[in-house]
């Protein structure tokens, strides 16, 4: 299966944008989990650095759309292109694959272990099973991704992810939060002690470096012209907001279930007390069958989305049947496997998962904006210089804050 046979199921059912696939792609067992994490455990005091995740999702995207339609090239090619020749060639090619690679290696490995708790909570099989549910999670998966089509699959994956999605947004409503402590949360940014490293993965797991390459692809399905680029931007800012609205949602649900009581989720069943005002003894059974489909269709696209960015920037032939495409994906399954049976605790695996991918961001976003600023690739298209300086200011944040993490985690902070 291509990629463009990934884009157009999307497309065509119902007749969406492209936009949907970053959305359908973000709001994963990830999202879910570290958004509930954020919630219980800081309140309202994160929302802001999700308000500035989608800024910097719609900046990012939008450079990626022009970058696919103005040149027909996905990200990895017009690197490829960029960099052309010795040691920034070089450097560039090492740098990506090694960030694709580990980003998704660890998102992986979050996937698979976040179907894992959607199939323990719906077997009431906390901890007893796990590594037989890796294992077949993981087979299932593999299997998928071999035979190269997955239609129905897909189609009902999204549909239950987009059915827990709006159930979160409904509960966030019925909850009754305090409106003006929302609004703070959005606008007063803070840090409280013990939340850099839930900051970062807030943001890892909104603007997920994988998509960049992703997106540049797929609304080449869509949009053929220049002339496209408004409906490109209105789709994928409808698409991107509305994801991070389910976000918000997810935190303010999760504060309002926990924050104050001394407690954080520590498993799947956890996560369903934020929908219990909602759907009462339903909770567990609904949370699990969302956190099983969101964690199969991600486990499935984040290899494929690391083979092609491979692809790309290697400049090898993009055919799903070719030995080397699938020994890049294969790689990337089996390192979620492996780390997914060496028996991390899911809720700190999956959390840590977006925090790499949020460490990892600003490596693929500096690639990115100067792909978008090369005249030789982009023509009369290059970056305006109000986009440079929010662009710019995006990967100063992120890089500020993935150092601070990592010096944290060094005992250096």
């Amino acid at each position: 299966m291509k990629l463009k046979s990934v884009s157009r199921h999307f497309l065509h059912w119902p007749r969406i944008g492209p936009g949907a696939l970053i959305t359908a792609a973000f709001i994963g067992p990830g999202t879910i989990t570290t958004c509930s994490i954020a919630g219980a455990d800081f309140g309202f005091a994160l929302l802001w650095g999700l308000i500035f995740s989608i800024i910097a999702t719609l900046v990012l995207q939008e450079m990626a759309a022009r970058l696919g339609i103005i040149t027909g090239f996905g990200l990895g090619e017009a690197l490829r292109k960029h960099f052309n020749k010795g040691l920034g060639r070089l450097l560039t090619m090492v740098l990506v694959v090694s960030a694709i690679a580990i980003g998704n290696a660890a998102f992986e490995t979050g996937n698979i272990l976040g179907a894992t708790l959607g199939m323990e909570s719906l077997t009431n099989t906390y901890g007893q099973s796990r590594q037989l549910w890796v294992l077949l999670i993981g087979l299932f998966a593999f299997l998928l991704l071999f035979a190269g089509s997955y239609k129905l699959i897909e189609k009902v994956m999204l549909t239950l992810v987009i059915l827990m999605s709006v159930t979160f947004l409904t509960t966030a409503i019925i909850v009754a939060p305090p409106i003006s402590e929302v609004i703070e949360g959005m606008f007063v940014p803070k840090i409280p002690e013990g939340a850099l490293l839930t900051l970062v993965a807030l943001i890892g797991t909104t603007v997920v470096p994988y998509n960049l390459f992703l997106y540049a692809s797929a609304v080449q399905e869509r949009y053929k012209s220049p002339d496209a680029l408004p409906a490109a931007r209105l789709d994928m800012f409808v698409a991107v907001v509305l994801g991070g609205f389910i976000s918000m949602a997810i935190v303010i649900s999760g504060a309002m279930a926990f924050y104050g009581t001394g407690e954080s989720p520590a498993d799947a069943g956890d996560l369903a007390k934020q929908l219990e005002p909602l759907l009462g003894n339903w909770a567990a059974y609904f949370i699990g069958i969302g956190l099983f489909a969101a964690g199969i269709s991600s486990a499935i696209t984040a290899p494929l989305a690391a083979a092609y960015a491979t692809m790309g920037i290697l400049g090898w032939k993009k055919d799903l049947r070719s030995w080397r495409f699938r020994l890049v994906w294969m790689l990337i399954l089996f390192a979620g496997l492996i780390f997914s049976l060496l028996g991390l605790r899911p809720i700190e695996a999956i959390l840590f998962a977006q925090a790499a991918n949020g460490i990892l961001l600003p490596v693929i976003a500096v690639y990115l904006l100067w792909v978008m600023n090369s005249k030789r690739v982009m023509t009369d298209f290059t970056n305006k210089a109000a986009t440079n300086v929010i662009g710019g200011l995006v990967v100063l944040i992120a890089m500020g804050l993935g150092v601070r993490s990592l010096m944290h985690v060094f005992g250096l902070l």
